[in-house]
């Protein structure tokens, strides 16, 4: 039997057989910090809510986190509380803050403004705990109507920003419900997830599927840091864990 024919390319390039990594986009969903009414209040997207002091400062901590990362592009909600966080990370890269309506905070409607002791009482927030995705609320959009629009707002800049390191700040329920897009989970189970304020969940974007890398997390960021040129057998968590990935949820 005569031996199959050997590729012969010219010096410097790789047969065209040879495997191609794919290319990763890093997206970082950050929580904006706390203003005096978090927690008691549901802010929603009322205006004139500024950062608190310890607001600030953990603005500032999570800019500093993200300091030595290849920032392309920050994006926001356009609030307040979430383009001030934003403005901190921008800063340390030199970079302007693009407002991205998109990941705003969900409609709550009439809610907007309330207390949480109060809301809890009603039959609506048994709904929005139990089965959300049946939930709308009075005057304001669906948890399901929130997931949609949040998850195409990033979708769209994954696309614009291929190959980078985006980073957007959003709010708690519009993150978790993209953790539920991006990880297969139902709406209805993602009051089980937490976002805490001014935490950094990651996911790494293929063309073969998206791997989440941190969900909340107050921590080092070193996950996120791009693989060395030809890194070889020293693939990263960001290289290796989309192609695990492009079975499931993409």
């Amino acid at each position: 039997m005569s031996e199959a024919p050997t590729e012969v390319v010219p010096d410097g390039q790789k047969p065209e057989t040879e495997a191609r990594k794919p290319e990763v986009t890093r997206l970082v969903l950050a929580r904006h910090a706390v203003t005096a009414q978090t927690g008691p209040m549901l802010t929603g997207r009322a205006p004139g809510v500024d950062l608190s002091d310890e607001g600030r400062r953990q603005a500032d901590a999570l800019a500093e986190r993200l300091a030595n990362h290849p920032v392309a592009v920050v994006y926001a909600s356009p609030i307040e509380r979430t383009t001030q966080t934003a403005q901190a990370v921008a800063a340390r890269h030199g970079l302007p803050v693009e407002a991205l309506p998109g990941v705003i905070e969900a409609d709550y409607g009439e809610w907007t403004g309330g207390k949480i002791a109060d809301l809890a009482k009603t039959d609506l927030w048994k709904t929005v705990q139990r089965a959300p995705s049946r939930a709308r609320f009075p005057g304001g959009e669906s948890l399901s109507e929130m997931q949609s629009r949040m998850v195409s707002a990033l979708e769209a800049v994954v696309a614009d920003h291929a190959g980078e390191l985006i980073v957007v700040v959003s709010h708690a329920d519009p993150i978790k419900a993209a953790i539920a897009h991006y990880t297969g989970v139902h709406l209805d189970l993602f009051q089980r997830i937490v976002v805490s304020p001014a935490s950094v969940t990651a996911f790494a974007f293929t063309g073969h599927g998206v791997a989440m890398l941190k969900c909340n997390d107050t921590g080092t960021l070193d996950e996120l840091a791009p693989p060395p040129p030809e890194s070889g057998a020293g693939a990263t968590v960001a290289e290796t864990e989309p192609e695990k990935a492009a079975a499931g949820h993409a």
